[in-house]
């Protein structure tokens, strides 16, 4: 997974460093000028009211800044987000050239996604998860190496000043009682917040010698830590009175679905598309387990497969992994790879563990910088073989690099961030990026990685069961009823995951509605690959299909599909 996701007036901001633009790919008119002016505009007002968003893509003369969540500030960006869509949808298809009629669309919806999230969804006053990936997360000082490190500890120092102000109108704005999961989570995040902010994060400036820099970040660091924990346990103790209503509803559901993704289809056809691919995967698997492990169920199959521990532990084995993988993409000429970045690989930090990996990019304006493949170790609160279990086996391991690393979310944000739209190289998509990292997965096996191993193919497979039964959870969970104590058991009987990630995930879909995006967008990216390559040569059509797909940077898949298609209008296509 990865964690990004989501002006008139140009900052006057002393020192601040000029928008790096890359012009658009045909000539200049008068009318890719009034668009270009716009869109600069629309994104500089935005890195204003949203500089957590900003500093995350490599704007750093914003560095420091927290997002205004008073209740003018929400005021101020959605009205934001409703005038953007109202001046974009004004101007008319005859005054903008293909490219731009293109970046206009996809404006609109990434603003209606974002608009959705604040007052539809009303996720500021009903929901912890949408602050914990606002800006709270002081990585981007601490990982990115962009500036020297007494400068980025001031920085930090800064960022640090403004938690508490945050903290306090956090607390103020979350509706209580709140869903026991969201509290749960709440808790935990803002408590790892804590932890990291008064140590980690810390340590690694011991290098900055200036007494005066070091007394200051550690000061602030101190005052941050104090208000996260208070944050922490004041949602912990909102548990005692918390409740089950974490679901959007059919409706709302729907309207999320149109709204961030471009997606308007009956919820009862996409749940159809979600279990064909379930059964799709299932029968796959089974077949595979009577290969490597005849006679045994399928749980005993994976896991066997499962039990075949990396040596080293996961960190260890995914830097092993990630060379090997690239030299095979590099083979089977499967996808460009552009540029010479790389991908470190590191153990999560304490406040991002609820999801098992994850990678942190460079943004656009940052170059020459090393992404991050972070791995999350189990929690310390289980027991020891629900501990073990989590540790996945090197073949659950291999596609979850695929999926974060190669040719996963690090190269498809190479490509994003040299995407001659700087609308694409900003905004790329939960959907887009989800699926595409999860539809690389299931290529890697297509193009015969593991020379056809059935416990490769189990690795795989059970990569794909875990996406399908999030793309059920979610709906079940939002749309039909379903409690999350039916959502674990669909994780552990229908896509034979172990107890830990059961629990992780089933927990996950009550707050993160969108996470069937990985199973839709991988859908959706597949129907579009047999569409567009059937009058190209088929599978010889593989690597021109991948890299006009990634150019675009990350819009919602309709859009990619209707430009790519030569089609009226944008529509989702499974």
């Amino acid at each position: 997974m990865t964690r990004l996701m989501l002006g008139a007036a140009m900052l006057a901001l002393v020192g601040a460093a000029p928008v790096q633009t890359v012009p658009l790919a045909t000539g200049a008119t008068q009318a890719t000028s009034r668009w270009a002016t716009f869109r600069d505009a629309y994104i500089e007002e935005l890195f204003r009211l949203d500089p957590g968003f900003a500093i995350y893509q490599g704007r750093h003369d914003l560095d420091g800044r927290v997002q205004d969540w008073s209740p003018a500030g929400l005021r101020r960006i959605g009205d934001f987000y409703r005038r953007s869509i109202a001046a974009a949808r004004a101007m008319p298809d005859r005054s903008l050239t293909a490219d731009e009629r293109f970046e206009r669309d996809y404006l609109i919806q990434v603003t209606k996604g974002r608009l959705f999230w604040l007052e539809d969804a009303d996720q500021p006053h009903t929901n912890p998860k949408w602050y914990v990936d606002a800006g709270l997360d002081p990585n981007v000082y601490v990982a990115r190496n962009y500036a020297d490190a007494t400068t980025r500890a001031k920085a930090l120092t800064a960022f640090f000043r403004r938690i508490p102000l945050a903290a306090s109108q956090i607390r103020a704005n979350l509706k209580t009682p709140m869903p026991l999961s969201f509290a749960r989570y709440g808790a935990a995040a803002f408590n790892g917040f804590a932890d990291y902010y008064g140590t980690d994060a810390v340590a690694a400036f011991a290098e900055v010698k200036d007494a005066g820099v070091q007394r200051d970040l550690k000061e602030a660091a101190t005052s941050a830590a104090a208000a996260m924990r208070s944050l922490g346990g004041y949602l912990e103790g909102q548990q005692r009175t918390a409740n089950d209503a974490y679901a959007l509803g059919p409706a709302r559901f729907s309207r999320m679905l149109s709204a961030t993704e471009g997606v308007s289809v009956p919820l009862a056809q996409l749940e159809a598309a979600g279990r064909a691919d379930l059964q799709r995967n299932r029968t796959a698997l089974v077949a595979a387990c009577a290969r490597f492990a005849p006679g045994a169920t399928v749980p005993a199959c994976v896991e066997r497969m499962n039990a075949d521990k990396p040596e080293g532990g996961p960190v260890a084995e995914a830097r092993r992994q990630i060379p090997r993988l690239r030299a095979f993409v590099e083979a089977k000429d499967l996808v460009t790879i552009p540029g010479t970045e790389q991908a470190l690989v590191e153990e999560s930090p304490p406040f991002n563990r609820q999801n098992s990996a994850y990678i942190d990019p460079p943004g656009p304006f940052e170059h020459g910088l090393p992404s991050i493949y972070y791995i999350s170790p189990p929690d310390p609160a289980w027991d020891q073989k629900t501990r073990d279990a989590f540790v996945p086996g090197k073949d659950d391991l291999l596609f979850t690099s695929v999926h974060e690393v190669m040719p996963g979310h690090f190269l498809q944000f190479l490509h994003a961030n040299r995407s001659p739209s700087l609308f694409g190289r900003i905004f790329v998509g939960y959907a887009f990026a989800e699926g595409w990292a999860h539809y690389a997965e299931e290529m890697m096996w297509e193009a015969g990685l593991g020379d056809g191993s059935p416990q490769v193919h189990i690795g795989q497979l059970s990569n794909a069961l875990l996406r399908d039964c999030r793309f059920l959870s979610a709906i079940g969970l939002h749309a039909r009823g379903m409690t999350q104590e039916q959502s674990r058991r669909m994780f552990v009987e229908q896509c034979y995951q172990d107890e830990g990630n059961a629990r992780q995930q089933s927990a996950r879909g009550t707050y993160d509605p969108a996470y069937l995006n990985y199973t839709m967008g991988k859908l959706l990216i597949r129907r579009l690959r047999a569409d567009w390559t059937a009058g190209r040569g088929g599978r010889a059509g593989w690597k021109a299909f991948h890299d006009r797909l990634l150019s675009f940077g990350g819009p919602a898949i309709p859009l990619v599909r209707q430009r790519m298609m030569n089609e009226k209008t944008a529509r989702a296509v499974f």
